[in-house]
C-alpha cells in the first residue's frame, strides 16, 4: 500500500496518527500495573484456568477411548 502513496501522503498519514496519539490520556506504568494486578487477583475465584472446570461441564473431556490392536 505504501508503494502506491507519495511521500507527502505518507507524511500526512504519520502526522494524523501522531495527532491522535498526543490526545490520548497517559498513565504511569506503576499505576496501571497495580490496577491490573488487583483486577487479576479479584478474578481468580472465577477463572477456570486457575480453579479448573468441573468434569460434568467440560466440553473437551474425552468421550471415549480408542483401542488399537
Amino acid at each position: 500500500m505504501a508503494r502506491d502513496m507519495s511521500d507527502k501522503e505518507i507524511l500526512k498519514m504519520e502526522l494524523d496518527q501522531l495527532q491522535k496519539e498526543v490526545k490520548m490520556e497517559r498513565m504511569p506504568v506503576s499505576t496501571t500495573a497495580k490496577e491490573l494486578a488487583d483486577w487479576v487477583e479479584g478474578q481468580v475465584g472465577e477463572d477456570p484456568l486457575v480453579k479448573g472446570v468441573p468434569e460434568d461441564k467440560n466440553p473437551y473431556k474425552e468421550k471415549g477411548g480408542c483401542i488399537i490392536s
